[in-house]
């Protein structure tokens, strides 16, 4: 109960009434009775003012009065107890005597001490907003005296009238600037309304010491910390012990230290060798203090900044997470649709609208350009102030291409945002340019993106690639999507993609494409085109440097390409929205390729000409085709001897694997392709395959029964495949088995029988497999296992025949993110 409802109608009344009933009754509660009955009729005029203000409390204040709140319902219970009670029950009166006198002490301490701290720090809040107030009239006094001043003398010679009217234009002049003035201050808050309030309530209505404001270059990190300091609630709290200090790349950390333990002091002087006296700890510190840590690059230069001491607050403002340091975080979102034309509009026209004479399709295109970053739409507003249609049209097209507009977009936003990645170790900054080679606004899936890492990167395997691909999402340059496994070392990288915000890749693609177009280390089109770059075809008499190669287009056939000489590529990326696709014929030309991606953005499966060009690769390891009709993956049409991984993802299958040998192939991935109805007895004679996944198979009814052929497998997923009705007994002999996953195959009606003679199984994932109800008995004889999924029907059973295993009960998922697919 809020404390303004409790003084509300008969509440109070009935409370004040018992009191004077029970300090009559006895002498034993007497004194406490009066004591609790002349604190509340002090209380009762200060809080009907609260209440007749209509101003909102600080979440603080509003705690400290909820408190008080519960302490008086509690005296009014009372109260009604001992007017119940007999006089004559001694013990139980004396009990409640105690009560009462303890509840009259703490009400009577809170008017003492807190009620009179918060009086202190509203006078000296008015006297602050009167200060500012007075100091706002005087500059609206002289900026008036400046336009009477410069006003010409035969304005005001036409008499009467004529000085009405001069005078009239001098005030609007000063009104005009004031209003402009205040539109200005109040942009800077646009859109920033939820970030503050969920600042705030981590600020003051919870108990951690420090708490994390983060997002990536240009989102607004520092315009909304600035705007938490000035708020009126932080204000009262904190009064004026707010220290901003902004660390930046290369601090002089003792010198911070310093200057953060003096503020704490009260504004003593230290230097960085000064020694902190230990009798001002206890006393000083115990005063609410707010300490803001701004633009932090890395976790040593932050951890020495931090002090744990009651009453005082860290905010830590950084592009980076610090998950072991902040417990409460706020993620800065990017703005509104509608708040990202406002701020585009007031740098670019002075005003939160799009102008009548302006081109209003031309304006919207250059904002979703912008991708709703705060300071993209500030410096490119800025930067086509004032300028004709003609600079806006062209403008327009160079976004589109992720190339700069020109100096200031070039000097202001990418530059800065260039900070981000400049600080990253030369490993880990290839890794994140390598991100430019994938289309905006499309998910990209983590294991194409690590295998790239894996073949084009000197010293990295899969777990270091892992690695780093959290250390750019851990300082927001990229976003991790659908990892609630994520860190399982059985999870599929199918099930995990990554996405970027544009500017971010526009930064990518503007670091990736210095120097000249024949000495880049990466040849990438930034968007799709109905045709290969005219730069890449006026040097395409110059061999290629490139090792990634990015092209995206629509349907291309044999006339749309040009030969090109690229000896040092190692991987080519062919996006295209298309039903039909020719490859390129320069693919031979390239001897040292290793992964190739095929990705079809259309509504149908493109079938594929010139597939035979591959034929001559003879280092291609990796193969990734998704929305194709897949040719026959035979050796005298495919290079088979060195590939060990393949993948094919919403792909016609056309029993394109059936004649398949790949004597080193380590991984086989399909993934909805309706079409597989059996899984052939060829995949059987790929003696190496460790990774074998069918999921998401509507239609796959029947495993090879000669399974047990595969004795390097280690993990089985048949994910998702509702027609598939038993496991062949062959699956009980893989003797490497570690993984097994078979969640969503509900008409899956048991497990095989001899299940237990896996020995190196160490999981099993058999959520929402609603046809099976029991465990064969030899599952208790698996000596590795030690985890299962599965729904909770079936969980005793396992809790029962290994009750010293995990079982995790499977929650039930509904989501419909497969749509964005």
């Amino acid at each position: 109960m809020a404390v303004t409802d409790f003084f509300a109608g008969e509440i109070i009344t009935e409370l004040l009434k018992n009191l004077i009933a029970v300090s009559k009754k006895s002498w034993q509660f007497k004194d406490s009775a009066n004591g609790l009955r002349e604190s509340i009729l002090q209380l009762l005029p200060i809080i009907e003012e609260i209440k007749y203000s209509g101003v909102e409390l600080p979440a603080i204040r509003q705690s400290q009065l909820d408190r008080l709140s519960e302490t008086l319902r509690q005296g009014h219970e009372l109260a009604h107890k001992v007017l119940l009670s007999s006089r004559y029950n001694i013990y139980k009166n004396l009990g409640y005597a105690r009560k009462m006198e303890k509840i009259e002490k703490t009400v009577a301490k809170f008017i003492q001490g807190p009620l009179q701290a918060h009086i202190l720090a509203d006078v000296h809040h008015i006297r602050f907003q009167s200060t500012e107030r007075f100091d706002r009239l005087d500059g609206l006094g002289y900026r008036l005296e400046q336009s009477l001043g410069a006003m010409k003398i035969g304005a005001c010679s036409g008499g009467g009238d004529g000085g009405v009217s001069w005078m009239e234009e001098a005030v609007r002049r000063v009104e005009e600037e004031g209003r402009m003035q205040w539109e200005s201050s109040s942009e800077l808050v646009l859109g920033l309304t939820f970030g503050l309030k969920k600042v705030k309530e981590m600020v003051l209505g919870r108990d951690d010491s420090i708490v994390g404001i983060s997002g990536i270059g240009g989102s607004g990190k520092t315009t909304l910390v600035k705007e938490l300091i000035k708020d009126d609630h932080v204000r009262s709290y904190f009064g004026e012990r707010i220290l901003f200090l902004t660390v930046s790349q290369s601090p002089d950390i003792e010198d911070l230290k310093a200057k953060i333990l003096g503020f704490i002091m009260g504004h003593q002087v230290l230097s960085p060798s000064s020694v902190l006296p230990q009798r001002n700890l206890q006393f000083e510190w115990r005063n609410p203090t707010l300490v803001v840590l701004d633009d932090v690059w890395s976790l040593p230069t932050l951890q020495p900044l931090l002090f744990n001491i009651p009453g005082c607050k860290t905010i830590v403002v950084s592009r980076i997470k610090f998950p072991s340091i902040t417990k409460a975080n706020y993620d800065v979102e990017l703005l509104g649709k509608d708040e990202a034309v406002s701020l585009f509009c007031h740098s670019a026209f002075g005003q939160k609208s799009i102008p009548l004479g302006a081109d209003k399709n031309l304006v919207k295109q250059i904002v979703d350009e912008c991708k709703r970053l705060p300071l993209a739409l500030k410096v490119i507003g800025s930067s086509l102030r004032d300028q004709p249609e003609m600079i806006w049209a062209n403008a327009s097209k160079r976004l589109s291409r992720g190339e700069s507009i020109g100096e200031s977009h070039e000097k202001d936003l990418l530059n800065r945002m260039a900070i981000s990645v400049k600080c990253l170790s030369p490993k880990v900054r290839e890794c994140f340019l390598d991100l430019g080679a994938f289309p905006e606004d499309k998910k990209i899936p983590l294991d194409v993106l690590i295998n790239i890492w894996v073949e084009t990167h000197d010293h990295i395997d899969e777990e270091q690639a892992f690695a780093i691909l959290h250390e750019l999402a851990d300082k927001n340059l990229v976003t991790l999507v659908k990892d609630a496994r994520d860190g399982d070392m059985y999870s599929s990288c199918y099930d995990i993609s990554v996405t970027q915000h544009d500017v971010l890749r526009d930064l990518a693609l503007h670091l990736s494409n210095d120097g000249s177009v024949n000495q880049r280390s990466r040849l990438l089109m930034p968007r799709r085109e109905i045709e290969l770059p005219r730069e890449w075809d006026r040097h395409s008499d110059e061999p290629f440097q490139a090792r990634i190669v990015s092209i995206h287009t629509g349907e291309m056939t044999e006339m749309d390409w040009f030969e090109m000489e690229l000896p040092k590529a190692e991987v080519l990326i062919l996006n295209f929205a298309s039903n039909e696709y020719m490859l390129p014929p320069f693919v031979s030309n390239m001897p040292k390729l290793k992964a190739l991606i095929m990705i079809n953005y259309s509504a149908s499966n493109a079938i594929l000409h010139g597939f035979e060009v591959l034929s001559n690769l003879s280092n291609l390891r990796s193969l990734w085709l998704e929305k194709v009709s897949v040719p026959p993956l035979s050796p005298a049409t495919f290079p088979s001897r060195k590939v060990r991984k393949i993948s094919l993802i919403l792909c016609k299958i056309n029993n394109s694997l059936d004649q398949s040998a790949f004597p080193r192939l380590l991984e086989l991935t399909v993934d909805h392709c309706d079409d597989l109805f059996e899984l052939p007895s060829s995949i059987c004679r790929m003696h190496l395959l460790t990774n074998l996944s069918m999921t998401n198979c509507h239609n796959l009814w029947q495993l090879p029964a000669d399974l047990s052929k595969l004795k390097c497998l280690q993990i089985l997923r048949l994910y998702a495949c509702p027609y598939l009705q038993k496991l062949p007994p062959d699956i009980c002999e893989l003797c490497c088995l570690k993984y097994l996953n078979i969640s969503q195959c509900c008409g899956l009606r048991g497990l095989p029988l001899n299940i237990g003679k896996l020995a190196s199984l160490e999981k099993i994932d058999m959520r929402e497999c609603s046809q099976i109800r029991s465990l064969p008995t030899s599952t208790a004889l698996l000596p590795s296992l030690g985890r299962v999924v599965c729904d909770e029907e079936i969980s005793r059973f396992w809790k029962k025949a290994l009750p010293n295993i995990h079982v995790q009960v499977a929650e039930k998922r509904f989501d419909l993110d497969w749509l964005d697919e």
